[in-house]
């Protein structure tokens, strides 16, 4: 059984007169494991794709159903329960608080989670270790530079052992050579077992998935694997 799975998922935006489709129909699964990254020009639709996914927004026909259970019938309370627990958010503008130690940042959805104080700074230090930052706990955001504040972010996606990570765009902000550090970041949780669904336009950091969907107008026109000549195509057009 698929973790996602979108069913003829369709939002439309209403502003006065002007209606806006920005998905139209769309369906496809993801397996616990996958890597996929969701790419498309500006206003094909992906960022709200990630909202609904994320359960930060509502489609407006359709079903999402997240381990079986259809996230349409969910209260805001249940909503805000699976946000916390199954799903780690990664923002190209990496949403730290800029005057809070890295270590403070990683443990805040701990403390909403209701996780002990002691067992919180544990769990952030190991974390904050394992993307290479041990030695900056008690760094401000900042004082620390984009690369390190997209590490920190990650260490905080996971601080509730989430089994899907959306990253929104998670290199725009950052230089080549450190997008490819924080992809290699996330091919290795991705092998330790984490579903990472990312959004991204540039097809270099898509290739990193090993899985490709393209949107254009709100409909999926590619859906492959990585590191195939049709991705190839798609750099051309």
């Amino acid at each position: 059984m698929d973790m996602i799975e979108l069913n003829n998922i369709s939002k439309i935006y209403n502003t006065g007169t002007v209606e806006t489709v920005a998905l139209a129909n769309i369906s496809f699964g993801i397996k616990k494991g996958e890597f996929v990254a969701i790419m498309g020009p500006s206003g094909s639709g992906k960022s709200t794709l990630m909202h609904i996914i994320g359960a930060l927004d509502v489609p407006t026909n359709g079903t999402y159903l997240l381990d079986g259970e259809a996230v349409g019938k969910l209260s805001d309370d249940d909503l805000a329960g699976i946000r916390n627990r199954k799903i780690g958010f990664v923002f190209q503008a990496f949403n730290l608080l800029p005057r809070t130690t890295a270590l403070k940042n990683v443990m805040l959805p701990m403390v909403y989670g209701g996780v002990e104080e002691d067992k919180r700074e544990k769990r952030a230090k190991e974390l904050l270790e394992m993307v290479g930052l041990g030695d900056r706990l008690y760094h401000t955001s900042s004082q620390l530079s984009g690369g390190q504040q997209q590490r920190v972010a990650i260490a905080r996606s996971l601080s509730m052992n989430p089994s899907i990570i959306l990253a929104d765009e998670p290199t725009g902000n950052l230089a080549s050579t450190q997008g490819e550090e924080i992809m290699a970041i996330f091919q290795d949780l991705n092998e330790q077992g984490h579903t990472i669904i990312m959004i991204t336009h540039e097809p270099d950091i898509a290739e990193h998935a090993k899985r490709i969907i393209i949107l254009r107008d709100g409909k999926i026109v590619e859906d492959s694997d990585g590191h195939n000549q049709r991705l190839v195509n798609h750099k051309r057009r």
